[in-house]
């Protein structure tokens, strides 16, 4: 942890001294000019966002004209993962390029430190806050003259560990929070997580029916016209909070999708359909202002989700289906960690590419590295479980040297019991930890995972189990104890 600490000192004393030896009336322009003009970066993170919620995924209730057309002008991601099927653990995966397992971080922040007694297994306590000694994306992008900005959701950690803490000069709106009590103006009140009060910060001098999905927006556009009038490149984690529950859409697109909606359809929810309309709105209106201020072509832009989407009910409803996928949120099955991806990077990406390679969340830190520091700028030397996408970004078909994907989720969820897993080529195996249950199933001939293969390819489902040990014990991976009441 020693080294971790200095780590990050470093990379922080490096930045101030790059700072002073500029001078100091240097403008941000010139910076940038040392650093041969990097790429603007938006990274666009939505809350339990499912696989197949979008139209360029198959939705077939959902319209996202706007979406479908950054996929057409960019790279879909057809195997892209979250590094875990809940919230917290993916955000942390993003932020270090590590795995959750690794920095004991499994589960969301309010769940972390109080795991149930009264389950066949007893869960680990998981940190709830993302160390300090962890080097984050933001603070390379801060070291690199980057404008470094967070607007949204969080959910990493208390006050103390707050985005102001990792790297970023903005943050309007992020809390330990996981959801708001109300996505309309004030945004605030007794909530239905035991009638807490919450409230998102720093979104004052609203008016009555004011969006929380439009309004976040609105404080994107702000901070982008900002950098782009101090001609400094942009790092901006728009994390929205939709479309996690409270399932609540506007009105009029409720209607809207309530006409619309038919029994033969896989997505039946027409107060979520509304809510994944207004998220589809809101990014065209942030690809438009980048087209106004004329930094479109300069702006990498990558949309993604922490987790797959939920399928428990709200209000007595399911919220989404993942079909064709199995399960959802809190699954380690692939409807749980299966999400959409996105990447737009006009003059270096392919209009309409297509990418089968599977990827995660551990992949973004090295990529945004890659992508925003020059070829003959090295990148610093700090441990992470990544690689870099880059050469999937040039040409789809280019493959990646991995030998293997990992998660693990010693907890309990309404979809899952305490669990991990591997994915190697092919072949997906899953450790049900209560009962020491192996599954196996070729995700090539059966993405929805309905045929399990462990007794019949016993040799490969222990050489994968095998492997899935070797990792955990690599990783220090957290397990869950035996109750024994």
């Amino acid at each position: 942890m020693d080294s971790l600490i200095t780590r990050r000192d470093f990379f922080k004393a490096a930045a101030c001294l790059a700072a002073q030896t500029v001078c100091p009336s240097m403008s941000h322009s010139s910076m940038n000019s040392r650093l041969a003009q990097p790429p603007n970066i938006l990274f666009i993170l939505v809350d339990d966002l499912g696989w197949a919620d979008l139209g360029c995924y198959g939705a077939d209730l959902h319209e996202t004209p706007h979406i479908d057309r950054l996929a057409q002008q960019g790279m879909r991601f057809t195997q892209a993962y979250a590094a875990a099927p809940v919230c917290s653990p993916t955000r942390a995966s993003i932020h270090t390029g590590k795995y959750p397992a690794r920095l004991h971080m499994t589960t969301w922040y309010e769940s972390s430190s109080a795991p149930p007694q009264d389950r066949v297994l007893i869960p680990p306590v998981a940190l709830g806050n993302l160390p300090a000694e962890q080097v984050t994306i933001a603070e390379e992008m801060q070291a690199a003259g980057y404008l470094t900005a967070h607007i949204g959701k969080w959910h990493l950690g208390d006050a103390a560990h707050y985005p102001e803490t990792q790297g970023f000069e903005v943050n309007i709106g992020g809390t330990f929070w996981g959801a708001p009590t109300s996505f309309f103006y004030p945004y605030r009140g007794k909530s239905r997580w035991g009638g807490e009060y919450r409230y998102v910060p720093h979104l004052e001098f609203g008016h009555a029916g004011e969006y929380l999905t439009d309004r976040l927006t609105d404080e994107a556009l702000a901070i982008v016209t900002k950098a782009k009038a101090q001609s400094r490149p942009f790092f901006l984690n728009l994390c929205y909070h939709t479309v996690h529950t409270p399932i609540q859409g506007k009105p009029h697109l409720i209607e809207k999708y309530r006409s619309k909606v038919r029994p033969v359809m896989h997505h039946q929810n027409c107060g979520y359909a509304a809510m994944v309309h207004s998220l589809d709105e809101n990014v065209g209106r942030i690809m438009d202002r980048l087209s106004q201020l004329g930094i479109a072509e300069q702006t990498v832009v990558i949309f993604y989700s922490d987790n797959g989407g939920y399928i428990n009910k709200f209000d007595n409803v399911p919220v989404t289906s993942n079909f064709p996928l199995r399960s959802g949120k809190g699954s380690l099955y692939e409807g749980g960690v299966r999400v959409p991806l996105i990447f737009h990077w006009p003059g270096v990406i392919r209009a309409g590419g297509l990418c089968d390679e599977p990827v995660s969340s551990i992949d973004f830190y090295r990529t945004l590295l890659d992508i925003s520091r020059p070829a003959d700028h090295p990148s610093p030397s700090v441990q992470v479980d990544g690689l870099t996408l880059l050469p999937l970004l040039k040409n789809p078909s280019a493959g990646l040297l991995r030998e293997a994907l990992f998660w693990h989720f010693p907890h309990y969820y309404p979809t899952t019991t305490p669990v991990s897993s591997i994915r190697q080529a092919n072949y997906k195996l899953l450790h049900y930890l209560e009962e020491d249950r192996l599954e196996l199933y070729d995700l090539l001939s059966d993405p929805a995972e309905q045929y399990d293969l462990a007794g019949r390819m016993p040799d490969k489902a222990h050489g994968l189990k095998q492997r899935l040990d070797d990792w955990r014990r690599e990783v220090k991976a957290q397990m869950p104890m035996r109750n024994n009441p």
